[in-house]
């Protein structure tokens, strides 16, 4: 019997098996390595948003601070800016799982008052001391990435010794740290943060080896959608890496990832539900 795992996000049960769930990407800010300048205007961003419900989303991911390797970090106030009119406007218009990626206390506050579900910390709440409180007086769901120092020198000459285990011992304390926090274990999911200061050897090991994260017991998301390391292996530029892009996503799942991060929903919904078919198979 295949097992259950679930993910409560405020009054939400998510089940993440055996059904792997879909995160659907809408960034809001001018430079992200993707879709930059593409959904700035709220009504756009808005729309993208339903449109990947539409195409199989289950959880919607809002960005209004690029992360891309050597990007610059917003303020306050311009992340909020950028965010509050789309969290509004999706509130109004979907009960669908809204995530929020930020790594600031006062973002996570406003945008969960405002009814969002999720907060996804690229920092595993090591950025803003506050962000385990924020998330824990209101029950949100929260995802732990690993990363590498910070988005402006996280690519510069990333080394490990056992890139596996040293991010497998990083999250189980992250984890710690949000329960010392307050948060109930059952309210968090993990990411190794493929990208995240990480050379193409690590990246495919991360995926290769993805059970060791599954191992923790909480659900693993992967977020891998037209990264550069798939560029690097097929030598293709951002806009020809579906193919390399639905790989990954297929090995990240027969791995036993949970979650899958990713850009163009509609072909990763397909994928994710042809591997669940197989994995049931077994």
């Amino acid at each position: 019997m295949i097992q259950t795992l679930e993910w409560k996000c405020r009054e939400r049960v998510l089940r993440c098996e055996p059904r792997t769930l879909v995160m659907g990407i809408v960034n809001l800010t001018p430079d992200s390595f993707s879709d930059g300048l593409r959904f700035l205007d709220p009504a756009r961003a808005t729309e993208h948003a339903l449109q990947l419900l539409d195409e199989g989303a289950d959880i919607l991911d809002l960005g209004a601070e690029s992360t891309r390797p050597g990007a610059d970090p917003v303020s306050e106030e311009e992340e909020l800016r950028r965010l509050r009119p789309v969290v509004r406007a999706l509130r109004q218009k979907t009960d669908a799982p809204i995530s929020i990626d930020t790594a600031k206390s006062a973002v996570a506050r406003e945008t969960l008052d405002l009814g969002a579900d999720i907060i996804n910390d690229v920092t595993a709440l090591r950025g803003d001391s506050a962000m385990g409180e924020a998330c824990a007086r209101v029950g949100a769901g929260l995802v732990l990435m690993h990363m590498l120092g910070t988005p402006r020198s996280m690519q510069q000459d990333p080394t490990y010794g056992d890139v596996v285990g040293e991010i497998v011992a990083f999250l189980r304390e992250r984890i710690e740290a949000a329960r010392r926090a307050g948060i109930d274990e059952r309210r968090i999911a993990i990411d190794p943060g493929i990208g995240f200061g990480k050379t193409v050897e690590h990246n495919l090991k991360l995926i290769a080896r993805a059970e060791a994260f599954c191992a923790l017991g909480r659900p693993a998301l992967y977020g891998v959608s037209r990264k550069s390391f798939i560029g690097t292996v097929l030598h293709v530029d951002i806009e020809e890496r579906l193919e390399g892009t639905a790989a990954a996503v297929a090995a990240a799942v027969l791995r036993g990832a949970s979650i899958v991060r990713v850009h163009d929903v509609k072909a990763m919904r397909r994928v994710v539900d042809m591997i669940d078919a197989i994995k049931a198979a077994r």
